[in-house]
């Protein structure tokens, strides 16, 4: 997870010896590059995430869920505790997270769908730049509340293992599913749980 590996430092890149080539580099090698470069970044932050202490307030089914108070886009800090009363849809997304891409027009759907029914969402953002998901939000907008982590001290009280990783808060503010990625088949059952979450209010 990208935000979370500001809370470590980098490790030592080692000096190499590189030959430059007056030529400039293929789209094919750009692409190499680039793809190399996320796969690292990927893999760096995996490890990370494995080495993370067990929190006592993990986000787990039937417990109450974690504390939850940061920024939106404008500043305001936006409070799970603010939300009881109603079904909030917690989903942790970075930038570089493909299903992300995916998700995002999904969770449009289901603000749109059940917005009026006392159900909200409520995306946490980790990358450590804020103009990556910015990036990510001109191209992937959303119709929801996200607000930013880039510390990724959030993801550590909820113990995120993967992104997206998505946490339903019922009007009590207890966890009811928790869903570790996001995949197409899912949606129809994903939506169900919402919709009767909904309709228990």
């Amino acid at each position: 997870m990208l935000a979370l590996a500001s809370a470590v430092a980098p490790p030592r890149r080692a000096r190499v010896s590189v030959r430059r080539s007056s030529a400039a580099p293929s789209t094919a090698q750009r692409g190499a590059c680039h793809n190399a470069n996320v796969m690292m970044r990927r893999g760096f932050i995996a490890a990370f995430l494995l080495a993370l202490p067990l929190s006592s307030q993990a986000a787990t089914l039937g417990a109450p869920a974690p504390a939850l108070g940061l920024p939106d886009a404008a500043g305001r800090t936006i409070a799970l505790e603010s939300l009881r009363g109603k079904v909030v849809y917690v989903d942790f997304w970075a930038s570089w997270c493909g299903p992300c891409k995916r998700s995002f027009p999904w969770m449009n759907e289901m603000a749109r769908k059940y917005g009026a029914q006392g159900f909200a969402i409520v995306a946490v953002n980790l990358d450590r730049k804020r103009e990556d998901a910015e990036r990510f939000l001109n191209a992937t907008p959303a119709d929801f509340t996200v607000v930013f982590d880039p510390k990724g001290d959030t993801p550590r009280a909820w113990q995120v293992k993967g992104m997206p990783s998505s946490y339903l808060v019922d009007p009590g503010g207890t966890v009811t599913m928790v869903e570790s990625g996001f995949r197409d088949e899912r949606k129809a059952e994903v939506e169900d749980r919402i919709r009767a979450a909904v309709g228990a209010r």
